[in-house]
């Protein structure tokens, strides 16, 4: 892969100025595309289109994922000091590290970081993966719970302003309305009912990301979902269908109350019936206020020319996305001619370069070797691709 030179400046600037130490810099999880854009309807996404695309590419059985709002994590976590420094040449008795999604510290708190890294370990002792994979570190691919654990920034810069501006001025305009309209000031009455929706598309759009959010304060705030196990000593489990990531990892909420059990289900996308289950499944997650789900081929190598995975998101968090009144008709309108293209491109691309650093890199080859697919991946990422998607 060919690495456009302005591309390659910024993931220089990354790599050398901002990601965590280089010793733990294995992986990138690569990004994800939405579904195909419904064509009908007040919804932007929906299931149908997610199983149409996969039966489209000869995939038969696909996984329906919980999709959790969080913010995207790599784990990487040894059993000890000991291991961490033999396999990892780690100094200070680190025994792992949290990385984001584009290779920084997830945390600024080293303290709270050692003490994940150390619950998980214990986690996976508990659940008694270390002896049954054979191996002494792992790659855990997940979501970090709440969002504004490190998304604070899009709450206090972006999300909350516009919340509050709209009830100022919304709030005054609709009562001022509602006051002509009691004078018998005839286009008043349409304007307040007007104003009084647009109310209520904010009020919908603040519910949606403040259900997201809650204090954190410590380890015990924070909740991971994990649903890769990518690698041990010696090999990479991209083997393994999803169906048994899913099923490992659901051990660990098991041994440990910081780790959440992600749900899935099963569809065959050739089968009404189940293609019905799978729909159903996402309305109920989604109208008792889910972010979505993702939909994903049941192995986990996808065919070519097929995308890992789709996110079919629930028709109230796009309002966190496309904002409050996207659900209007001429909003919708607009919205459905969305591109997807590159989107995709750089979704197939990133989950190869991903996979084939965690390939070299249990195969001991030269670090270099797997920073050369981790700069590919933060090349990538500079691309400018409409950021909602």
């Amino acid at each position: 892969m060919l690495v456009a030179e302005g591309n390659a400046a910024a993931a220089l600037e990354v790599m050398s100025r901002f990601a965590v130490d280089p010793r733990w810099l294995i992986y990138l999880p690569p990004t994800m595309s939405p579904v195909e854009t419904a064509k009908t309807g007040d919804y932007l996404e929906r299931p149908e289109e997610a199983f149409d695309y996969f039966a489209g590419r000869g995939v038969e059985q696909v996984v329906c994922q919980e999709k959790h709002m969080g913010s995207r994590a790599v784990l990487v976590v040894c059993r000890d000091a000991g291991v961490a420094r033999a396999r990892f040449g780690a100094p200070g008795g680190e025994i792992g590290a949290v990385l984001t999604r584009t290779g920084r510290p997830f945390f600024d708190d080293a303290a709270l970081t050692n003490a994940l890294l150390a619950e998980t370990a214990r986690a996976l002792e508990a659940a008694d993966l270390w002896e049954e994979l054979g191996t002494d570190w792992c790659c855990l691919d997940a979501e970090i719970l709440p969002w504004n654990a490190k998304a604070q920034g899009l709450l206090r810069e972006q999300y909350a302003p516009v919340a509050a501006a709209g009830r100022a001025a919304l709030g005054a305009e609709a009562a001022t309305a509602a006051a002509g309209a009691a004078r018998g000031i005839a286009p008043a009455a349409e304007i307040a009912a007007r104003l009084t929706a647009r109310l209520a598309d904010l009020e919908a759009y603040s519910v949606a990301y403040a259900r997201y959010c809650w204090d954190v304060t410590g380890l015990d705030d924070l909740k991971v979902a994990p649903f890769h196990l990518l690698a041990i000593e010696g090999r990479t489990l991209t083997d393994r269908d999803h169906a048994w990531h899913v099923a490992s990892l659901h051990r660990l909420a098991q041994a440990s109350p910081r780790f959440v059990a992600t749900e899935t289900l099963a569809v065959d996308t050739g089968a009404a019936t189940s293609r019905a289950a799978g729909v159903a499944w996402w309305e109920r997650k989604t109208g008792a206020g889910g972010e979505g789900m993702v939909v994903k081929p049941l192995a986990f190598l996808p065919p070519p020319k097929c995308q890992p995975a789709v996110k079919v998101r629930g028709r109230e968090y796009l309002r966190i996305i496309y904002g409050p009144e996207y659900t209007e008709p001429r909003n919708l309108s607009r919205l459905r001619e969305r591109g997807l293209g590159a989107k995709r491109a750089l979704a197939a691309k990133e989950f190869a370069l991903g996979v084939e650093g965690l390939e070299r890199f249990v195969r001991r080859e030269p670090l270099r070797h797997v920073h050369e697919c981790a700069f590919g991946v933060l090349a990538l990422e500079s691309e400018p691709v409409d950021p909602r998607l």
